[in-house]
């Protein structure tokens, strides 16, 4: 090869290489992006996670495809997500989980914190404290005096480990100043099944869980765990108009990219999520779920990020005093 071809060849593999970075940022996505949902289907997580794909492929115009990778407390599926080729194809909707696994997983293959771009808040979904109907209690100070009073001789029920339920017991149980008898179980299903059959006391869920069995009067409903009433159950209190100032607990979900991720890609992905954020048909399936999406300015991924580290804060020292680690 002449000294004249090497150098057009060498020009032409250099144009190229400057070229396929551009191309392809320049035609995201491509193909159709991966959202992974860290749970089965049919629960909570992933119904809001379907529903904001499907809103986000009419804007990226290809298809967002659900994947669910369960198993670990979500652990599973993020762990898949942060070590995804980071170009944008493969996301993750998580819900508060991420601010707890970094602390109730002690041993991990990959970096629970730092292993992720935030893409954006997607929704909260308030929480509700419940019990079985025939309580000794007729409201949330009658529930506080009797946890109170009888202590571990109440029955706590949680979907296990480092689920929501599990959380918000924590939460509520610092609030009392009183420790109950934690019965965890493997998932809302059967803790939920027990306590409408009165085999255990209390139990704190998403409305999504929840708003059903209460409106059915199978369970006695205390208080919701948000600063505001909620449309969904207009009659209930909230925990501070019930007595109970400061137990506020919300299962917030958000959008990742694995790190690395390109800032115009991340930019792209979040474009969409805003555009399924604005979409009346989401506020109105949220709605339906007891929720409602966030608001926009709370949808960026600094604000995100920013939100996702104070709860990891606000998380670690509960879960480090309970003892309770899930490996």
């Amino acid at each position: 090869m002449s000294r004249i071809t090497r150098r057009v060849v060498a020009a032409t593999l250099a144009i190229a290489g400057l070229g396929a970075p551009a191309l392809a940022q320049g035609t995201f996505p491509s193909r159709p992006v991966t959202m992974i949902i860290p749970f089965a289907a049919g629960g909570p997580t992933d119904t809001v996670g379907r529903l904001i794909a499907q809103a986000m492929s009419a804007d990226l115009g290809q298809p967002v495809v659900v994947e669910n990778v369960g198993g670990a407390g979500g652990t599973l599926g993020a762990q898949r997500t942060a070590l995804a080729r980071p170009d944008g194809h493969t996301v993750l909707l998580h819900h508060i989980g991420m601010a707890t696994i970094p602390t109730l997983y002690r041993r991990l293959a990959y970096d629970a914190v730092n292993g992720f771009e935030t893409l954006g808040l997607v929704t909260e979904v308030p929480m509700t404290l419940i019990a079985r109907r025939n309580i000794e209690a007729n409201s949330l100070q009658e529930l506080v005096a009797l946890i109170r009073q009888r202590g571990e001789g109440l029955n706590y029920a949680n979907a296990g480990i480092g689920a929501a339920s599990h959380l918000c017991g924590l939460l509520l149980m610092k609030a009392v100043d009183t420790r109950m008898t934690t019965v965890p179980y493997r998932g809302t299903g059967p803790a939920m099944n027990d306590l409408v059959a009165g085999t255990v006391d209390v139990m704190c869920d998403q409305t999504t869980n929840t708003t059903e069995q209460i409106r059915a009067g199978t369970v006695r409903a205390f208080a919701v765990t948000t600063p505001e009433r909620i449309p969904a159950l207009p009659d209930l209190p909230t925990s501070a108009q019930g007595g109970l100032p400061g137990f506020e607990v919300s299962v917030w979900h958000g959008l990742y990219a694995p790190r690395g991720t390109p800032a115009p890609i991340v930019a792209r992905l979040n474009q969409a999520l805003v555009k399924a954020l604005e979409d009346p048909g989401i506020a109105r399936r949220f709605a339906d779920l007891g929720t409602a999406p966030v608001a926009v300015a709370r949808a960026t991924p600094e604000v995100h990020r920013a939100f996702w580290q104070a709860e990891i804060a606000k998380w670690r020292p509960l879960i480090q005093a309970a003892g309770q680690f899930a490996d």
